[in-house]
C-alpha cells in the first residue's frame, strides 16, 4: 500500500510542477519533455529487465545444482547460529540461509552482477515460507532492508572511477564509505529490529557482528598495506577470483555427488528466464514515476531551495556534494551521474569530490530494489519495507557528512 502512495505522489508532485511551469513561467515544453522521459524510462525500464534476464538464467542454474548437490544446505547449517535471530520465522538450517549469505556475500565484495540473481533466489526461497503470498513477510522485509542499506566492504568501481578522473590515492576514501554503509546498514537492522521486535542484544549477534567487524576491517587494512597503489584492482581480482572459484566449486560438487550437472543447470536457467519476466512490469511502473519525477524539476528545485541557503566552509562542500545522496534512493545511474559531475567540477580529491564518492558508494537504490526483489515474487503489500530502508539512507547521510568532516584526507 506504502508503494501505491509513493507511486501515485511521483505522478502527482510531477503534474503539478509541470503545470505551474506552463502556466506561471510559460514554459511550453514542460509538459512535452515529461511525456518523453515516461515514454523513454518505458524503454530503458524494459531493456534492463531484459539486460537482467542473461545473469538470472545463468546463476539461477548454477544455484540449482547447488540445491541439488546439497551444498547449500551445508552452508545454511554453518551460519544458522547466527542468521536464526535475525530471521526467526526462517526454520532452522533452511537452504534459503545460505542463499541469503551468498547474497549478502557479493554485495560486500562489490560483485553486483553476481549479487542481484542471488538475492533473486533468496527471495524466492523466502517467499516459499511466506503464508500471505501477496504481502511481504517479516524475513522478506529484514532480507530488503538490509540489501538497499548496501553493506559494500570492497567499493571498487568507486575508486576506478576516482583513479580516471585523476585521483592521487584512488582508495582514500574506502575507510570512510566502509564506515558509512556500516552505519546505514546498523541502522537498517535497528529500524527492522524494533518492527518486528528482535531483540539484538543477544549474545550471538552482538559477537558476531563484532567478529565480522574486526575480520574485515584487518583484512582489508592488510590489503591497504601490501597494495596501497594497486588496492582497487587487486581488490576486483580477489572479488572475482572467489565468484568463481565458487562457480566450479558448485559444478565439481554436484558432480560428485553424481549429479548430472549440465542437465540440472538448465532446468534452473529455466526458472531464472522466468524470474526475469515477472520483474518487468514493476520496473516499468516504477522506474517510469521516478523518471516522471526527475523531468518535472522538482529535484532541481529542492536541490535550489538547499543552496540558496547559502553558507561557508564545510557545510557548502555538503551543499554541493548533496545532489548525489538525494538521487541514490531513486536512481543509480543518475547517482553515479551525478557523483561524477561533481568530482569532474570541483576536482576528485576534493571535499565535495570525496563527499559524494562516499554518499554513492555507502547505500544501494531504495526504490529499484523494491521493484526487482518483490516484483520477481509478486508482493504487493511492502509494509515497513520502504520506511526501514528510507531511515538507512538517511543514516548514510548523517554518517557520510560527519565521517568526511571528521576524516583528515
Amino acid at each position: 500500500m506504502f508503494l501505491t502512495y509513493i507511486w501515485i505522489a511521483f505522478f502527482t508532485f510531477s503534474f503539478i510542477i509541470v503545470l505551474i511551469k506552463t502556466i506561471v513561467y510559460g514554459n511550453l515544453d514542460a509538459f512535452p519533455e515529461i511525456i518523453k522521459a515516461l515514454f523513454d524510462m518505458s524503454k530503458d525500464a524494459f531493456e534492463l529487465s531484459l539486460g537482467l534476464t542473461g545473469m538470472l538464467t545463468l546463476w539461477m542454474g548454477i544455484l540449482l545444482i547447488a540445491e541439488r548437490s546439497g551444498i547449500i544446505e551445508k552452508f545454511s547449517k554453518f551460519i544458522n547460529p547466527f542468521f536464526k535471530h535475525l530471521f526467526p520465522d526462517i526454520p532452522s538450517q533452511h537452504p534459503v540461509m545460505g542463499n541469503i549469505m551468498m547474497n549478502f556475500s557479493a554485495n560486500m565484495l562489490g560483485l553486483d552482477n553476481a549479487a542481484t540473481p542471488l538475492g533473486l533466489k533468496a527471495m524466492q526461497g523466502l517467499q516459499e515460507l511466506n503464508p500471505t503470498k501477496e504481502v511481504a513477510s517479516n524475513a522478506q522485509i529484514m532480507f530488503l532492508v538490509l540489501n538497499t542499506s548496501g553493506l559494500t566492504i570492497i567499493p571498487v568501481n568507486i575508486m576506478l572511477f576516482r583513479h580516471q578522473l585523476g585521483a592521487v590515492d584512488p582508495s582514500d576514501v574506502f575507510l570512510p564509505i566502509l564506515l558509512t554503509t556500516f552505519c546505514s546498514t546498523l541502522a537498517g537492522l535497528i529500524a527492522v529490529s524494533i518492527y518486528q521486535r528482535i531483540n539484538l542484544f543477544q549474545p550471538i549477534i552482538l559477537l558476531s557482528l563484532v567478529s565480522i567487524v574486526i575480520f574485515l576491517t584487518a583484512l582489508v587494512w592488510g590489503l591497504l598495506v601490501v597494495f596501497p597503489h594497486t588496492f582497487g584492482q587487486v581488490s576486483s581480482v580477489i572479488g572475482n577470483f572467489i565468484l568463481f572459484s565458487i562457480l566450479l566449486l558448485f559444478m565439481w560438487y554436484g558432480w560428485y555427488k553424481k549429479l548430472v550437472v549440465f542437465d540440472v543447470f538448465i532446468e534452473g536457467a529455466k526458472e531464472g528466464f522466468s524470474v526475469a519476466i515477472k520483474i518487468i512490469p514493476y520496473m516499468v511502473g516504477l522506474l517510469s514515476a521516478i523518471a516522471v519525477f526527475k523531468s518535472s524539476g522538482v529535484f532541481e528545485f529542492l536541490i535550489e531551495q538547499i543552496e540558496s541557503m547559502g553558507g561557508s566552509g564545510y557545510f557548502t562542500d555538503v551543499i554541493k556534494a548533496i545532489p548525489t545522496a538525494f538521487m541514490k534512493p531513486l536512481s543509480g545511474s543518475g547517482a553515479r551521474a551525478m557523483m561524477l559531475e561533481t568530482m569532474q567540477q570541483y576536482g576528485a580529491d576534493s571535499i565535495p569530490g570525496r563527499l559524494a564518492c562516499v554518499f554513492q558508494g555507502s547505500v544501494d537504490t531504495t526504490f529499484y530494489i523494491v521493484a526487482v526483489y518483490f516484483g520477481s515474487v509478486g508482493i504487493k503489500q511492502t509494509r515497513y519495507a520502504i520506511t526501514c530502508g528510507l531511515i538507512a539512507d538517511a543514516a548514510s547521510i548523517v554518517a557520510a557528512i560527519t565521517i568526511v568532516a571528521w576524516w583528515k584526507f
